[in-house]
């Protein structure tokens, strides 16, 4: 199965990818049919399983390939990854100020972005989509990676990489879902938007791919800069919003174990 999608153009292969990792994030959001109550342990738990995925899959993945790349080409290892590393915080941070969105579990004051008066609900899946970028960038990145015929690029890698993403998007899923039916919201829509907060990953994951393909001298930038977003939204949002409700050695605890089993998921594929 692996090796005949291989064989696809690879913005194609990039599109299969979002699309799979945006499966599971509807398979996430479907839990909220079965659950009738919700743990706020288990929903820090799994903020910090998705914070150390995120977090291993920023080096292992995107980084250190990046430098060896650089390391290859003759360049100064670390300069390209440093500086697409910087561009893709400054980005995220610029698209953090600009978006009106809400954190799960804060109240609609501390709503961040330009101020609108958009309900509650609508601020929350932007908060979750704001999450869900970086994630299909660094997937369609890595697949562009594979598609520029760079021997540090690895095919399995990269389908570790979008099976990390995919499973720690289960939990995110989820996590929108449940928090939109605090709001009141049917069982249904909830679901729908939850599922819907994760529609921007298949388009990333193109855009990353075809940039990466039609400039192949920007791909150690792009590989950082895919870096930067994930790590600026992890620091940023994922792990103060596992750490707030008091459940701080659990959320480390479920950091740790993503951490984990995202590192032990490339260097297996690699």
């Amino acid at each position: 199965m692996i090796r005949s999608i291989q064989c696809l153009h690879p913005v194609l292969q990039a599109l299969i990818a979002g699309i799979f990792t945006w499966a599971l994030t509807a398979a996430g959001a479907s839990l909220v049919f079965a659950a009738k109550e919700f743990s706020q342990k288990i929903f820090d738990v799994m903020l910090g399983f998705a914070a150390g995925v995120m977090l291993a899959a920023s080096f292992w993945s995107l980084l250190a390939p990046a430098i060896e790349m650089s390391a290859s080409c003759g360049m100064i290892p670390w300069v390209p990854a440093a500086f697409g590393f910087l561009l893709g915080t400054i980005f995220l941070r610029l698209i953090d100020k600009s978006l009106p969105h809400l954190h799960l579990g804060f109240p609609t004051n501390e709503a961040e972005g330009v101020k609108t008066s958009w309900h509650r609900s609508i601020l929350l899946i932007l908060a979750i989509t704001l999450h869900n970028i970086p994630e299909g960038l660094a997937v369609g990145v890595a697949i562009g990676a594979v598609a520029s015929g760079l021997p540090e690029a690895s095919g399995t890698a990269a389908v570790a990489l979008a099976l990390g993403i995919g499973i720690q998007n289960i939990p995110e899923g989820f996590a929108v879902s449940v928090s939109l039916r605090r709001e009141k919201i049917s069982r249904l829509k909830s679901f729908w938007y939850g599922q819907l907060s994760a529609i921007v990953e298949p388009i990333a994951a193109v855009l990353g791919a075809a940039a990466v393909i039609w400039a192949k001298s920007l791909l150690p930038y792009a590989l950082g800069f895919a870096a930067g977003a994930m790590i600026f939204v992890v620091v940023e949002e994922v792990i103060p919003e596992s750490q707030r409700n008091g459940h701080t050695d659990l959320a480390t605890a479920g950091t740790i174990i993503g951490f984990l089993a995202m590192m032990i998921l490339d260097v297996a594929f690699s």
